[in-house]
């Protein structure tokens, strides 16, 4: 392995590997401390803890289908999703520091859901924003990771240099 293959591997670990295990320990604690359905507000009107089974994918797509179905569906979405990603950050140089830690996040969110859904069938879902009665669909760190990754990887294709 290269030395630059080297770095890129201890860059995508030291990034992945912490948000994996706070996303894990992160629902483990709601799973434990929060009935399902239930929620605890943290800034009334605004923000609250929830505890919320997502058997669907993004926003809820697709959980009116079998079981069966959504889990062959997303475990094989998620692997091809995770592997897609990992080759991109091969064939990304190290150098391209910002686009390289945005499919690190992408990698870490999509592993993150991949474990829920290998070990339950589902993901649990804990961060709820609200205000008046709009609500987003609840969210845990794993989403939030894809979701920071995939901005970050927008904005430097649009107003940066592509990777390769």
């Amino acid at each position: 392995m290269s030395p630059e293959n080297r770095k890129k591997l201890a860059r995508l670990l030291l990034v992945a590997s912490p948000l994996v295990a706070l996303d894990q320990a992160s629902k483990w604690l709601i799973q434990k401390t929060i009935p399902l359905y239930e929620a605890i507000p943290v800034i009334p009107g605004f923000f609250d803890l929830t505890h919320a089974h997502n058997t669907g994918g993004a926003f809820g797509m697709f959980a009116d289908h079998g079981p069966l179905v959504r889990v062959i569906l997303f475990l094989v979405l998620t692997v091809a999703a995770a592997v897609m990603v990992l080759w991109l950050y091969h064939r990304t140089p190290l150098k391209d520091r910002l686009f390289g830690w945005a499919l690190c996040l992408i990698f870490a969110g999509a592993v993150g859901n991949l474990v829920d859904r290998f070990r339950f069938g589902y993901v649990d879902d804990f961060l709820l924003l609200h205000a008046g009665r709009f609500q987003w669909p609840a969210f845990n760190v794993a989403d939030s990771a894809v979701s920071v990754g995939v901005t970050i990887l927008v904005i430097h294709v649009l107003f940066g240099k592509e990777p390769f």
